[in-house]
């Protein structure tokens, strides 16, 4: 049976719009919804969490629910879903605006790699405070509100939230979903504080982004899917984004395709790239496993998969195939997904606010007895540096231990 990790995608979530803000009423009756429905749903909701634990928290919410606008009342949520403690259960509000700004993190500090035109000179440029409120003292916030327990994991949804107004203003760092400012050290060393206003949430695929590692091979394609030959290095680099077929080429023959190319160059090694990919079908990459446990290349020093802090959900079970029944060494960071979880995702809406909650319907025993995250067996350190000069030191650790 093929292992499918469900994202939570909800086209309904997106378009949902208020009338008017909810009221109190409304807060108080999704609240009794959340509190009925999610244990009937939840494969094992009450793994971490006492029964009594869980209402108390959400009646607690209700108490204060007259002093609660839509950004805290998501807020509240979150808090309560950290205490559940499982990394696929969480809230999905219908967040229609970002702020144009992108963030990395780096051993140095939080960086912005993407930025609004007009503030496009300052980049790469370090993250010091957002409406006076330092980084630090929003990361301490961001911990009430995001996993933590699994460092990755944290970091992943700190970057996501970042830019995101309405949950910035859930936090009470800023008080208006409109704009906000944000203090940074530029490049060359000068504090700058530039404001930002909010646009319509799709338009961060458009901004003006410093991508890192922009000119390395990782970046050269988008596809789901690709590979290619470096004749100088003697190694096939093989991009894997995101587990979910291509509608142009099916998996089964790119593989095929791809082990063709092996066949005929003989190269000395491969390179499994799955930093990128937060999941989908884990079945889909069932062949290439299948290939290359045949193949001359799973050996040590032949076979490297590159994991990181979004390595997530089906990919990470890939990652874990691949270490468990190969040679492959794991090179990177440690994965946001812990090795063995709650999943299977499907969603309800809560009625009043149209929030969605995602909740897991299955438990994933991936390697039995192993606790947290993926580890890698070379453990890579991002610096800003990198990103200045175009280096990709995962795959530069690779290319230099021969």
């Amino acid at each position: 049976m093929k292992k499918i990790h469900l994202l939570i995608i909800f086209v309904f979530a997106n378009t949902f719009c208020f009338s008017q803000k909810p009221s109190t009423a409304d807060f108080i009756s999704d609240l009794e919804y959340f509190k009925n429905t999610l244990p009937q749903k939840h494969t094992n909701l009450f793994k971490k969490i006492s029964k009594t634990e869980f209402e108390n928290s959400v009646d607690k919410i209700a108490l204060k629910a007259k002093q609660l606008n839509y950004e805290t009342f998501a807020a509240e949520l979150f808090k309560l879903i950290v205490s559940i403690g499982d990394e696929h259960t969480r809230i999905e509000p219908p967040y229609t605006k970002i702020l144009p700004i992108k963030f990395e993190i780096y051993k140095e500090g939080i960086f912005a790699i993407g930025v609004d035109s007009n503030a496009l000179g300052l980049l790469p440029a370090k993250l010091i405070a957002i409406n006076n409120h330092p980084i630090e003292e929003i990361i301490r916030r961001c911990k009430t509100v995001i996993q933590n327990k699994n460092n990755s994991y944290f970091e992943v949804y700190l970057l996501y939230f970042l830019n995101n107004p309405s949950f910035l203003k859930g936090i009470n760092v800023i008080e208006d979903v409109d704009s906000a400012s944000f203090t940074l050290l530029s490049k060359d060393n000068q504090l700058t504080t530039i404001n930002l206003r909010s646009v319509p949430k799709g338009s961060i695929q458009s901004l003006p982004l410093l991508l890192a590692f922009k000119n390395t091979v990782a970046n050269k394609q988008k596809d789901f899917y690709w590979y290619e030959y470096n004749a100088e290095t003697k190694a096939i680099y093989f991009n894997y984004n995101t587990c979910r077929m291509m509608e142009n080429l099916s998996f089964d023959k790119f593989n095929q395709t791809l082990f063709a190319t092996i066949d005929s160059y003989k190269p000395e090694r491969i390179i499994v790239d799955l930093r990128e990919n937060s999941g989908g079908n884990s079945g889909i990459l069932q062949p290439f496993i299948d290939s290359i446990k045949n193949s001359y290349l799973d050996k040590k020093g032949k076979l490297f998969v590159l994991i990181g802090k979004k390595t997530f959900s089906s990919a990470l079970m890939n990652a874990v195939t691949l270490k468990r029944n190969t040679n492959a060494i794991l090179v990177g960071e440690p994965t946001s997904g812990n090795i063995n979880h709650y999943g299977e995702v499907r969603g309800f809406p809560l009625p009043r606010t149209g929030i969605i909650v995602g909740y897991s319907t299955k438990y994933w025993e991936n390697w039995k007895g192993k606790i947290g995250p993926l580890i890698p067996d070379k453990k890579v350190i991002y610096s800003i540096n990198d990103l200045n000069n175009n280096i990709d030191p995962a795959t530069s650790m690779i290319y230099k231990d021969k």
